[in-house]
């Protein structure tokens, strides 16, 4: 039996939150490897949620966009876990459709 909208915005809701939970605990993870297995990365996750509170009218600016996902301001989350992509990693991710 399919769950009702609330329920199933509610538990979409979770996953969603499991998955930042997730991405936060993976550090070791950089963004150009997400974006080039699986076609999206944290910034993508966070400009989505901004997006979504754009079309329903609530004040989001992308800082706290990507706050709300990386857990801290993205600057500093970029100088704590961020490394230099390697060559091949930025020649693979030029060659994806979606772009930042």
């Amino acid at each position: 039996m399919a769950p009702d909208d609330p329920t199933r915005t509610a538990l979409e809701a979770a996953v969603f939150r499991r998955l930042v939970e997730h991405l936060r605990s993976r550090t070791d993870v950089q963004n150009i490897d997400l974006m080039n297995l699986a076609g999206f990365c944290r910034n993508c996750l966070s400009n989505w949620m901004k997006e979504a509170a754009d079309a329903k009218g609530v004040a989001m600016t992308r800082d706290e966009g990507r706050e709300a996902v990386y857990g801290m301001p993205y600057e500093e989350w970029k100088a704590k876990h961020q490394r230099d992509a390697s060559p091949d990693g930025r020649a693979a991710v030029e060659k994806t459709v979606h772009k930042h």
